[in-house]
């Protein structure tokens, strides 16, 4: 088991026709990149990845996560499906893994992840008391 944890959004970028989703989304796609480069990261076992069929982050789409326990928990949107953006996502993820608390300053983001961050998270607080 994994302590770290990559989540795509698979139907981000949708296209839909009479209610129904048709072709393959933005989000599979992205997510099709990132599996493929998983395979042979260096983190592959740090790291479990997770499609998630939605994320709410409909307005910016595509959207991923980082989250792991005692962590700050990042999600980001309006990612690009082309390019680099899945090694770029790897590399962001990295960084967090790196980092004891999780958090990735803005400057150490590659590109497509400095502008698109949706919200960070605090971890949950470790509880020592009934009234804490």
């Amino acid at each position: 088991m994994t302590k770290h944890a990559l989540f795509v959004c698979t139907t981000c970028a949708s296209t839909w026709q009479d209610g129904k989703r048709i072709g393959t989304s933005g989000g599979e796609q992205l997510l099709d990149s990132i599996s493929r480069l998983h395979e042979t990261w260096e983190l592959r076992d740090e790291f479990s990845l997770h499609p998630v069929q939605c994320m709410s982050a409909c307005s910016h789409a595509c959207a991923v996560s980082f989250a792991a326990p005692g962590k700050w928990t990042y999600l980001f949107g309006d990612i690009s499906t082309g390019g680099e953006t899945g090694a770029a996502v790897l590399e962001c993820a990295s960084k967090y893994y790196g980092k004891p608390d999780g958090l990735v300053p803005w400057g150490e983001r590659p590109e497509p992840l400095k502008k698109g961050i949706i919200a960070r998270v605090p971890p949950v607080p470790t509880l020592t008391g009934a009234n804490t």
